[in-house]
């Protein structure tokens, strides 16, 4: 045979060989395959106790930059032997999404995930047994004590309503309203820096008239109302505010430690920067997340006093009191349990705060209101995080039908949601007012009914 023709036939079979051997190394190191995961894709009901994991069929490693997410977030996840394990806190109601994207994960022999994998599961709602939901629940309807211990002023009736009354307060409650919220103003009160010492007699009078309220079984909002001088959400001046807040705070906290659980703090009130573009839009990134910071101090103020202030429930707001989507997602509520979120939303505008607002009462109208009260579902009661709206209400532009209409269904959506809804009255009937603080006659005795009645339904 001609030597020529000998090494191709060589050289023939040496490629036929390494391509045989290829072939076989293919078959014999194939790329991870996806078995099982838990929970299971496409799985409902799942508990918030899960863990998540992601089973191939042999041993894996992570690749360094992995890009699986998680909701389209960077997922935190670890290898363990032929399994993803995740590192997530799953909440109620929500819906998630694992990616494992190609190139993944790599199995002994190095070879890659081929394929992308998806994993989709929703969560379990939560309890109704939840405790923090039924407390707020219990709390029914409620009723601002508007105007009048949150004067900008050191006299309380410096904004033309008389010094509150027991008799006042019978009538609330005699009405059946079950909650009372007393706004009040501090920093009129109070000495200067370091120790910013709270008047006793105050303290006396804020006491004084908590106990009105408590005195009929009500329950009892005390907050920090108009002190926006000196609450200022800015990181310069972040430090001086936290310090000033945390001993307010623990004075107030220290002075009402003994009472029960009818009574209630609310942190802040609709704290903002005053002036600023985005004051009434739910604030900066910045704003936010001062706020934030504001409502850790106080709640550990507060807790630190001891007692049954341990475990009072404490209300804490989105920046300005907000329903914008922007503030309740800024939102991050402080580490401790028996926190309420306090929302304030006068809503439509122009019925609530306008000037020209007068009718109300389509199914539109119906149908925007319950889209605001499901923001609120969505983002927090279904996540078992409960809500109350410190303040709402219409203004009176000689449309009493309207009025009553409009209150009636935002109390019964509000009640309907596990939502306590408080009205703002500021003592003029002119406004919101809508009882005679002098006679403790009913003036708009229509509006309180349909308020009272919704929690009937």
């Amino acid at each position: 045979m001609n030597i020529k023709y000998i090494w191709l036939l060589i050289v023939f079979m040496q490629l036929f060989s390494a391509l045989a051997c290829t072939k076989n190394a293919e078959e014999k190191n194939p790329a991870p395959e996806f078995k099982l995961s838990i929970p299971e894709n496409d799985a409902t009901n799942v508990s918030l106790s899960t863990k998540i994991e992601v089973t191939f069929n042999g041993v894996i490693s992570l690749a360094s930059n992995h890009g699986i997410t998680i909701n389209n977030a960077p997922a935190v996840v670890k290898a363990s032997s032929s399994s993803l394990v995740f590192e997530s806190a799953l909440i109620y109601n929500t819906s998630y999404k694992i990616i494992i994207p190609k190139g993944a994960v790599f199995n002994s022999f190095g070879v890659p995930l081929t394929e992308e994998i998806q994993i989709v599961f929703k969560t379990k709602e939560a309890p109704l047994t939840n405790e923090s939901l039924e407390f707020v629940k219990n709390m029914g309807v409620g009723w601002n004590l508007g105007n009048t211990l949150d004067t900008k002023s050191v006299d309380e009736t410096a904004w033309g309503n008389p010094k509150a009354s027991k008799e006042l307060i019978d009538a609330i409650s005699a009405k059946g309203f079950k909650t009372l919220r007393i706004p009040v103003t501090w920093q009129y009160h109070m000495g200067a820096a370091p120790d910013y010492t709270i008047e006793a007699s105050w303290l006396d009078r804020v006491e004084e008239v908590a106990n009105y309220g408590l005195d009929n079984d009500m329950y009892v909002i005390l907050n920090i109302h108009h002190d926006e001088e000196w609450l200022i959400p800015t990181y310069a001046e972040a430090d001086r505010v936290k310090n000033q807040l945390g001993k307010v705070w623990m004075q107030i906290a220290e002075r009402f430690k003994e009472y029960d659980n009818h009574l209630i703090f609310e942190t802040l009130n609709e704290t903002r920067l005053k002036d600023s573009p985005e004051e009434w839009t739910g604030g900066t990134a910045e704003g936010r997340d001062c706020i934030n910071q504001y409502h850790q101090v106080a709640v550990d103020a507060i807790r630190t006093t001891g007692s049954n202030n341990t475990n009072r429930y404490i209300m804490v707001s989105t920046y300005a009191a907000s329903v914008a989507q922007v503030a309740i997602d800024g939102l991050k509520l402080p580490t401790a349990e028996n926190i309420i979120v306090s929302i304030h939303n006068y809503y439509p505008y122009e019925l609530c705060l306008g000037k020209n607002g007068k009718d109300w009462g389509t199914d539109v109208d119906k149908q925007s209101l319950d889209a605001e009260f499901d923001k609120l579902v969505n983002k927090f009661i279904s996540k078992g995080i409960p809500v109350v709206m410190g303040e709402w209400g219409n203004l009176n532009h000689d449309n009493p039908e309207d009025r009553v209409r409009h209150a009636g269904y935002y109390a019964e959506g509000c009640l309907k949601r596990g939502i306590c809804p408080i009205w703002w009255d500021n003592g003029n009937s002119k406004e919101f007012g809508i009882i005679n603080r002098y006679n403790f006659q009913w003036v708009f005795p229509e509006i309180a009914d349909a308020i009272v009645n919704a929690s009937k339904q």
